[in-house]
């Protein structure tokens, strides 16, 4: 039985001696984290989960390349990325959703945030109006170019500092840094309007 406690880099080491377990914690660790971040990038849930499933499949077949130096999620965060990114310009997507495919949220998930919103809000106009203006973020992140979503979604979304958006990726930190500062006032400039 693999220990839950243990770190990912102490479970990469157990996969590379064939520990099947390491492999399916590390899996259950990082599976929902990586598929949300890849639905959120193509916005279509069975794409994404076969994106997912091909991530793993990469990543473990590349397990050895990892470098136990760096985090375990990052590198595999740049695996599902590439992947991601290389499907996208081969299919020519140029749109992605801060919340993913409107399918991408279970029911449940979507009961417990719709109460979340509810009780945030007091007032039904309160609750409209942050609706709203949800559909506004997300519209105006659609159209950001998609290195800009990228960076957005990694550091807002995923909550990367900006070190481990540069690994993901594979840019230099002053590259993230001027993404995510054109990023978000090219989305201040988007929203300007709803403040007036």
């Amino acid at each position: 039985m693999i220990d839950t406690d243990r770190t990912d880099q102490e479970l990469v080491r157990l996969c590379l001696k064939g520990q099947e377990r390491a492999a399916h914690e590390l899996v259950s660790r990082y599976q929902r984290p990586v598929f949300s971040f890849i639905c959120r990038m193509v916005r279509d849930r069975e794409l994404a989960e076969d994106l997912a499933q091909d991530t793993f499949i990469r990543a473990f077949d590349n397990l050895a390349k990892y470098d136990p130096d760096y985090k375990f999620s990052s590198w595999l965060f740049k695996v599902g990325h590439n992947l991601t990114v290389d499907h996208i310009r081969r299919r020519e997507l140029d749109t992605v959703s801060i919340h993913g495919a409107p399918d991408a949220v279970t029911s449940d998930q979507q009961e417990a945030t719709s109460v979340t919103l509810e009780s945030e809000f007091e007032q039904p106009d309160e609750l409209l109006e942050a609706r709203e203006l949800g559909a506004s973020i997300e519209e105006a992140i659609e159209r950001l170019r998609p290195e800009y979503r990228t960076a957005i979604l990694l550091r807002h979304v995923e909550g990367y500092s900006y070190d481990e958006i540069a690994e993901v990726m594979e840019i230099p930190l002053g590259t993230v840094k001027t993404y995510i500062h054109r990023a978000r006032a090219e989305l201040q400039d988007m929203l300007g309007h709803l403040r007036e």
